[in-house]
């Protein structure tokens, strides 16, 4: 989720919302990504107050990988036809710019 941030970096807040659980969990999550060096935490400099989770150079070193291994396992999602993986992208994306990922 952070990669697809314009920054790298999201509230920990906003993390939350966007994968619908609770803080403590992602607060956990964090703390175990912070201590694999993958995510390091930083003050919101919009607000002061609020803590953003950012995806460190080693975060996106395995998130490259992880991505290579999805996309040459064809993400499993070969036992979908080009139309339904075309019907199920534009419902994504619809979704996504909802959730400010990114513009339309």
């Amino acid at each position: 989720m952070l990669t697809f941030s314009k920054t790298g970096a999201l509230p920990l807040s906003k993390i939350g919302e966007r994968l619908m659980v609770h803080p403590t969990s992602v607060t956990n999550t964090v703390d175990r990504l912070e201590r694999a060096g993958l995510v390091r935490r930083m003050r919101n400099p919009k607000d002061g107050r609020g803590v953003l989770a950012e995806i460190t150079d080693g975060g996106r070193e395995v998130v490259d990988r992880a991505t290579e291994a999805l996309m040459g396992a064809g993400f499993a999602m070969t036992m979908y036809g080009e139309d339904e993986l075309r019907q199920m992208f534009g419902l994504l994306r619809t979704l996504r710019v909802a959730a400010g990922d990114f513009e339309g």
